[in-house]
């Protein structure tokens, strides 16, 4: 019986048939056998009754904008497959992130502080034989999710939203007026202005709107939390004292090894640690599945945590797999249809998506749908403005992809490690103008512009192994987006400028010009705060 077995087979709730039910779908994915079926159909037929302003597919996160929409007056219902219930391990976060919530009326600020379950300083970074460095206020609070979405449901429905459970998207029909949302079970289907698509990577509709392409990279993610570490690592709970834990944002302590390198992270949790082993990699039948990456996890953790297996008392197991397209964020594909979220692929290669990318876009996608409803702009060009090309997002291609090996390509073992080391060293010394944003996944051009210079200067073998890595097409199509990423800076203080002239023009054109200033703003990093 392999450690994955052995420990999983333990824990309550089944991880291990989730774990390979993942990987089975993972399996597809390696072998090119996404499926596409047609869940959206178009019909020239008007509808002769539309019920409802918004309908959201997806309730987990589509409890934000849910909860905005229905304070701002907009009828709208939001249909879950399940029970709309957040999670028992906690979505990590930036405080001044989360304020997001407070600006947008969802939370009061009594609330806020509430749903902050965990809460810790400093957290690290660090890169094996390489540098080692500490951030403070990045990343470090763990939000609450069940309590997070039990009060947002409670806002929604005061609001009067109608929240439908155990309501699974079936197919969606887009009518010249609106679209009717057929869904599983006999009940009746809705009539909706707009439908907003929140089920996440693998919604049909977006794999309907990519036509079942493979992902141009995958991140790979298992982990666990779980009690029995030294007493500081697991102080982190706002009961035992915040701030005494510290957590890992981003380390290493091997080289490449089965065609991957392993990044980690660690960090407090109410019931224990969290520890994530992730890597980057191509979907080729070639990789590993979840569960040979679990084995791994659980043959490295104790070195990596300086624990002994035996001492763990395991809570939960966490794995997944985070499909990433080159074209994202996804432009809508019909009228009155909008994916929103993991589903438009909004996050960079980067990051796992999810919370903290819904909570970045959250007020410029409330702002722009409410505008894009009031003037009844929901058309599809209309509504690309609302994922808007973005070359701050566009840049990160080359990072993710200089942090993965292909199947059958030979690197020096420690070439991603002094890479990451040399770059970061030089950040560092730039300062937390330039370090804190790329942590949170916000990529400036004065920043990036810097960073590279110098770690050209400082360290010229290294930027000059990157260009076999990647490839030298690869390199070009990114100094496209860098050129873009420095235009988009340079246009975004005219674009401010500009800004409050849009007021006098017609309601209209007003959609407009916002959707451009915020492009530019969203585009240049200009967003980050």
């Amino acid at each position: 019986m392999s450690l994955t077995e052995q420990i999983l087979s333990q824990m309550p709730g089944n991880p291990l048939a989730g774990l390979r039910q993942a990987d089975r779908l993972w399996q597809t994915y390696r072998e090119h056998r996404v499926a596409a079926t047609a869940v959206v159909q178009e019909t020239p037929e008007p509808l002769t009754e539309v019920v409802w302003d918004v309908v959201i597919c997806g309730g987990t996160l589509g409890i934000l904008i849910g909860a905005a929409l229905a304070q701002r007056g907009w009828r709208v219902a939001l249909l879950e497959r399940g029970k709309l219930r957040g999670r028992d391990q906690e979505w990590n976060i930036s405080r001044r992130e989360l304020m997001e919530l407070v600006e947008l009326g969802l939370l009061t600020q009594a609330e806020l502080e509430e749903a902050i379950a965990t809460e810790y300083n400093p957290a690290y970074v660090r890169f094996h034989q390489g540098i080692e460095l500490q951030v403070t206020d990045v990343l470090n609070i763990g939000v609450d999710p069940v309590y997070l979405l039990d009060t947002l449901k409670a806002k929604f429905l005061a609001a009067g939203g109608q929240l439908f459970e155990e309501t699974g998207f079936k197919v969606a029909i887009v009518h010249p007026n609106g679209v009717t949302v057929e869904i599983t079970g006999e009940n009746a289907p809705f009539t909706t202005r707009l439908l907003l698509d929140a089920m996440g990577h693998f919604s049909p509709l977006s794999r309907q709107a990519r036509q079942g392409k493979s992902p141009d990279a995958v991140c790979l993610v298992v982990g666990t939390c779980a009690q029995g570490f030294p007493a500081s690592a697991e102080s982190g709970s706002r009961e035992s004292g915040a701030g005494q834990a510290t957590g890992d944002l981003f380390a290493t302590f091997t080289p490449v090894q089965n065609q991957c390198q392993y990044f980690w992270e660690a960090f407090p949790a109410r019931d224990g640690r969290t520890t994530y082993l992730f890597t980057y990699l191509d979907a080729q039948p070639e990789r590993p599945s979840l569960e040979a990456l679990f084995e791994d996890y659980l043959k490295l953790l104790p070195q990596y945590q300086g624990v002994e297996l035996d001492s763990l008392q395991f809570q939960r197991a966490l794995f997944g797999f985070f499909p990433c397209y080159r074209q994202s964020p996804l432009k809508p594909q019909w009228h009155r249809v909008l994916p929103i979220g993991d589903s438009s692929g909004s996050q960079s290669p980067l990051s796992f998506g999810g919370f903290g990318a819904m909570i970045r876009h959250l007020q410029r996608l409330t702002s722009g749908l409410d505008a894009a409803l009031e003037q009844d702009l929901l058309d599809r060009p209309a509504l690309s403005l609302l994922h808007p090309y973005q070359p701050s997002l566009a840049v990160t291609w080359l990072f993710q992809r200089s942090m993965s090996v292909g199947v059958h390509q030979k690197i020096a073992p420690e070439q991603i490690n002094a890479l990451l080391s040399g770059v970061f060293e030089q950040m560092q010394q730039l300062g937390d103008g330039v370090l804190k944003p790329f942590l949170q996944d916000v990529v400036q051009f004065s920043a990036l512009a810097q960073t590279m210079l110098r770690v050209a200067i400082a360290q010229p073998k290294l930027v000059l192994a990157v260009i076999p890595h990647v490839g030298v097409l690869t390199l070009l199509a990114w100094m496209g987006h860098f050129l873009a990423l420095g235009l988009y800076a340079a246009l975004y203080p005219l674009a401010l400028w500009l800004k409050p002239w849009l007021k006098s023009l017609p309601p209209a054109w007003q959609y407009y010009g916002d959707r451009y200033v915020e492009a530019l703003q969203y585009g240049s990093g200009n967003d980050y705060r």
